[in-house]
């Protein structure tokens, strides 16, 4: 397994225990994730082992992977309205990788050409929240997609177990990701009026720490917008030529206490950057449907991007 694999799988595995430590996913349901993410009942043993997650007996792992999905309550607000007149916005289908790809488009109204924004998801694949973010960025004058990273299994959309999107995403190698991402990059510079050289992209959580490594392979990306996203490898840092904004949460220690060392080595390497950690935050603090939205935080940092944008494509 790649290194880059094993970060984006420990990421997903570490995301599900420290909900778990913290209080904000049921035992239950925790060990019915490691089973899924594990492969297996010998695989989420060895998993949980590796987490510091012990005292689990054969049988209480045995009945948590039977019982039923115990989801976040889905929370449908939105503050783009898909119909607002500003903008045109609809779901998308592509052919590459010799499969049917989905993404979700949506542009200004009226507006014959726009720098182009890429919106890379969490790791519960393509939610109404980012298809959300995606007008958003229409709403402020740019041709934004969203690709569903989920497409290989048919989609987002045909999943109602979010914790069977989010192993698919950390079993997947690394390097099938990022090819997903150059094809949808591909995608989004190939629509009408797409402003192809004035290009940024911006992700959340998995999608954040995509937007870093995308960034190491995209030498022509201007601006990129990590939010609470796992760092790159150092050593492709140095291919980094987008002008970074880093977003953090001063209570997510878990991606956060990365963010020095990574500050050190964007300097080091001269990438132009900026780090924005916001006190009393947690991770996925931006998303206005989840449990961690903080207002305040979320509605600077949006503004903080809107006008890195700005200054940028």
């Amino acid at each position: 397994m790649s290194e880059y694999r094993q970060d984006l799988f420990r990421y997903v595995a570490e995301e599900f225990a420290e909900d778990y430590r913290e209080g904000e996913m049921p035992r239950r349901e925790f060990l019915r994730r490691s089973v899924l993410l594990g492969g297996g009942l010998v695989g989420a043993r060895a998993l949980l082992a590796t987490l510091g997650v012990m005292g689990v007996s054969a049988a209480e792992l045995a009945e948590a992977q039977g019982a039923a999905p115990q989801n976040e309550p889905a929370r449908n607000s939105y503050q783009v309205d898909p119909q607002d007149p500003a903008i045109e916005a609809r779901d998308l289908t592509y052919e590459a990788l010799g499969r049917t790809n989905f993404a979700y488009l949506a542009r200004p109204a009226g507006v014959a050409s726009a720098p182009i924004v890429m919106v890379i998801h969490e790791n519960r694949g393509l939610q109404p929240h980012i298809k959300d973010v995606a007008r958003r960025v229409a709403k402020a004058g740019y041709i934004a997609l969203a690709p569903d990273f989920v497409s290989p299994e048919g989609g987002t959309a045909r999943f109602t177990d979010t914790a069977q999107i989010s192993a698919f995403i950390a079993r997947t190698p690394a390097e099938q990701h990022v090819a997903h991402g150059l094809e949808a990059v591909k995608v989004l510079k190939a629509q009408p009026g797409a402003q192809a050289e004035r290009f940024g992209m911006v992700g959340f959580c998995w999608g954040g720490g995509m937007t870093w490594r995308l960034s190491t392979v995209l030498p022509d990306l201007r601006a990129a917008v990590p939010y609470y996203g796992p760092s790159p490898s150092f050593e492709d840092i140095p291919k980094i030529r987008a002008a970074v904004l880093g977003i953090y949460g001063g209570l997510d220690n878990r991606i956060t206490s990365n963010a020095a060392p990574t500050d050190a080595a964007l300097t080091a390497a001269g990438v132009r950057h900026q780090f924005l950690i916001y006190p009393g935050a947690n991770h996925a603090f931006h998303n206005d449907t989840g449990q961690n939205y903080k207002r305040d935080a979320a509605e600077n940092a949006w503004a903080t991007t809107l006008v890195w944008f700005r200054q940028n494509l």
